[in-house]
């Protein structure tokens, strides 16, 4: 068909067009994609967000293990944004390593945060992996392995509450401001 619009003749005339027709599509893509990216950044930064950096850099969540309730001062990031998007969460977290307890999330979240491979004790952190959230406990000076973990927030007080053999069962909630 392209032939037809083209009087380009020889034995390697398929060839050619094929180039350039990959060429073509392949123009048309990544200019598809530049127009997409640019437009999504300029027009995140004009609409209002549900939640504004001074919410998010003082956000707080309510965990709930057995018959205590500990709170969170979760960090600004788009991270922690999509894991309050799933909240409220009731999770049955296990033990790891003697040092942190763990739970599959309902569905992967935002991986743009910064990794690391360390952590202190009352992090609450996003193992993309998983997909998992976790809070540890007890530092027992091992690294974390690839591809890191992704700190969403740390607990205010209270940390001992998970410092229990085996499993618990936790409910997450975000804390409502007055």
């Amino acid at each position: 068909m392209l032939l037809r619009w083209f009087s380009i003749k020889g034995k390697n005339c398929q060839q050619r067009m094929l180039i350039l027709v990959l060429a073509l599509v392949m123009s048309v893509s990544y200019s598809a994609c530049r127009a997409d990216n640019s437009m999504t950044s300029s027009a995140s930064l004009k609409m209002p967000t549900e939640i504004s950096t001074q919410q998010a850099n003082s956000m707080k969540i309510n965990i709930k293990v057995k018959d205590k309730v500990v709170t969170a001062t979760l960090i600004d990031s788009k991270t922690t944004q999509d894991f309050v998007s799933l909240l409220p969460l009731t999770l049955t977290m296990n033990d790891l390593f003697g040092r942190e307890k763990f739970a599959h999330l309902p569905r992967a979240i935002s991986g743009e945060g910064e990794r690391t491979k360390t952590y202190e004790v009352g992090d609450i952190i996003y193992w993309s992996p998983g997909p998992d959230v976790a809070i540890y406990y007890r530092h027992d000076g091992e690294e974390i392995p690839d591809p890191g973990i992704i700190a969403i927030g740390k607990i205010d007080a209270g940390v001992e509450a998970f410092n229990v053999p085996g499993s618990v069962d936790v409910t997450i909630e975000l804390v409502q401001s007055q």
